[in-house]
């Protein structure tokens, strides 16, 4: 338990942080859970089409910290070489 101001305000950052973290991450899991999936099906003009969103999700995300940015580069890559391949 916080027991100072300071210590107080840094635990309500930590807690809203925490939530905005949570928000893009499943933001990105979702796009990119998309982007697979149509990629699975085989479905090549679906997966053209969503690829450009995902990427600029991926950047976004990457930006705010919420993944790191190499992470975030081999994503892009894996993505577009699937999305190459169909």
């Amino acid at each position: 338990m916080a027991n100072t101001k300071s210590a107080e305000k840094r635990n309500r950052q930590s807690v809203e942080r925490n939530t905005r973290n949570r928000a893009n991450r499943s933001r990105l899991k979702t796009a990119v859970k998309k982007l697979r999936t149509a990629v699975a099906s085989g479905d090549a003009a679906l997966a053209k089409e969503l690829l450009p969103g995902t990427l600029s999700v991926i950047d976004k995300i990457a930006q705010k910290g919420v993944i790191h940015d190499n992470a975030a580069a081999r994503t892009k890559s894996r993505l577009a070489s699937q999305v190459a391949a169909l």
